[in-house]
């Protein structure tokens, strides 16, 4: 496959594109000939991705995905600067700290659906509605997890969301088919980025656990291998897959599902 470059000539959006999966994303896609705009709230972050990849192909855009105007003026900033918009990436969400859940935050709880599920869905709907009205047949994919089909890997409201993202998933898919626009999921396993780790040490320590706990030995799951999933579901050699969730998770849904 080296060599062949899979989104030559696309314009995509990637939600949470300042760092973690997001980051490896643009840097991953822009290899393939995309022009990737960032949106992110972590303005000196995104600015140094786009700056690092090269301003020729990455741009970044200041976005609280939880205020619909800011959605819908990313993808207005993305229409203008580049004429389409051929790929959203939903990669934006927030994680909160595991607990019992008779100790349930619900102002976390709000917070962590309108990220994780209300700013997806504002950027599906406004990515969706430009590219119909360019006659694009896109592709939206959405980072999910694999707390999205089974409970107990993730705190409470994570989950939660995550199950929700997935039925918005599914809902898309069957409200966009009509006009050639796919939506699909992928679902890491925990993987060591900001989300999870806040340092080099406690980001080893999420690697160690999750060699451990997971089902597939020998590797150990990175931000790279989900960007690689969702380049796959960006690109046309997906063209008639749409409504899954694809796992990177080494099996540990499948296991845990039939142990």
């Amino acid at each position: 496959m080296s060599g062949l470059r899979r989104l030559d000539g696309k314009i995509v959006i990637i939600t949470g594109g300042a760092s973690g999966i997001g980051a490896e994303a643009a840097r991953l896609f822009t290899d393939h000939g995309a022009k990737v705009v960032i949106v992110d709230l972590q303005e000196e972050l995104g600015q140094n991705v786009a700056v690092s990849i090269g301003l020729d192909k990455a741009s970044f855009y200041r976005c609280d995905v939880t205020n619909e105007t800011e959605v819908e003026n990313a993808v207005k900033f993305t229409v203008e600067k580049h004429g389409k918009l051929d790929v959203l990436y939903n990669n934006a969400g927030i994680l909160e700290q595991a607990g019992s859940f008779l100790d349930l935050d619900l102002e976390r709880f709000d917070q962590t659906i309108a990220v994780n599920v209300r700013g997806a869905a504002a950027f599906i709907k406004h990515a969706a509605r430009s590219m119909v009205a360019s006659g694009i047949r896109g592709s939206i994919v959405c980072t999910t997890s694999v707390a999205a089909e089974i409970g107990g890997p993730g705190p409470h409201s994570y989950t939660a969301s995550k199950h929700a993202l997935l039925g918005l998933i599914r809902s898309a898919c069957g409200g966009l088919g009509q006009y050639g626009i796919r939506v699909n999921g992928v679902a890491p396993y925990a993987v060591a980025t900001g989300l999870t780790s806040i340092n080099e040490e406690t980001a080893k320590m999420v690697e160690g656990y999750c060699e451990a706990t997971g089902n597939l030995k020998g590797v150990a799951l990175k931000a790279r291998h989900v960007a690689e999933a969702a380049l796959f579901l960006a690109s046309d050699e997906s063209v008639y897959i749409s409504g899954q969730n694809l796992a990177v998770d080494g099996g540990f849904s499948v296991v845990k599902l039939t142990m």
